[in-house]
């Protein structure tokens, strides 16, 4: 594993502030503005916003890393064997972009054979650029750390959506969750995850997830002290998202765990 001593990797972890500058500069001049809204097969919006900021990226990893792949939202593979791949979310939470709220924000992981080893929250509005590498989390250069919150009746919770942990998991269990903790609010997406590692929140679940939305969390919220496993406990890259994600400050994880598999 490489280390933030390691000037590759400082190089690279240069090169993501660059790609989040780009994008944002792309998605600042949309907010707001007459865009069609279109909806894929999913029922999940899509914006010239989303499609053009993840096209300059991919333009400028092409650029600068020819040997790299991308993986993106929205114009998916390029060079799926190389050992670097590049995994973009151009706006994760492009339901409240569209809404005009600013709860969205870009992700961008770095991943080397398999293994997320550098993750971005960017927020272009705010000018947030929360970044996971090396074992460590800066908000704009400034080391941040999870909660030291040890009771979940102490806990904030968020989530994106306050339907999907029935749809896709035990809803009676979530609801037992949210029973317990001392706040709940939906503020969602990437942003919720941002919220667990900066302090602000103690849990954000989402029952399922897309490999785009995943890989830059984990070095995210691990870098800033906390956890992240699949809605069951397990390795989060075990089924790449598909089994949905549970992030907590690492104090609370287990009894969240069991919060929500009470048959296990």
């Amino acid at each position: 594993m490489l280390h933030l001593s390691d000037p590759t990797l400082g190089e690279l972890t240069t090169f993501a502030r660059t790609l989040a500058d780009q994008s944002a500069e792309v998605i600042r001049h949309y907010f707001h503005t007459g865009y069609d809204v279109e909806w894929k097969e999913d029922a999940t919006p899509v914006t010239v916003a989303d499609r053009k900021a993840e096209e300059v990226m991919r333009e400028e990893i092409m650029r600068i890393y020819p040997q790299h792949g991308i993986l993106g939202e929205e114009h998916g593979h390029h060079q799926s064997d190389a050992d670097y791949q590049w995994v973009l979310d151009p706006i994760d939470g492009t339901k409240s972009f569209v809404a005009g709220t600013y709860l969205f924000g870009t992700l961008i992981a770095l991943v080397y054979q398999g293994k997320p080893i550098l993750g971005v929250i960017n927020n272009p509005l705010l000018n947030h650029f929360l970044l996971g590498v090396g074992g460590g989390c800066w908000l704009n250069d400034r080391p941040v750390r999870v909660s030291s919150c040890t009771q979940v009746d102490e806990s904030l919770l968020v989530t994106t959506s306050h339907r999907t942990p029935a749809e896709h998991r035990d809803g009676v269990a979530y609801e037992t969750l949210v029973s317990q903790v001392k706040r709940y609010r939906t503020w969602g997406d990437c942003h919720g995850y941002h919220l667990v590692a900066t302090g602000g929140a103690e849990i954000m679940t989402d029952p399922i997830l897309n490999y785009w939305d995943l890989m830059a969390l984990i070095p995210i919220v691990e870098g800033a002290g906390g956890i992240i496993t699949d809605w069951y406990g397990n390795d989060v890259l075990l089924h790449k998202g598909e089994a949905g994600a549970i992030a907590t400050n690492g104090h609370i994880h287990d009894a969240v765990v069991k919060i929500l598999n009470p048959k296990d």
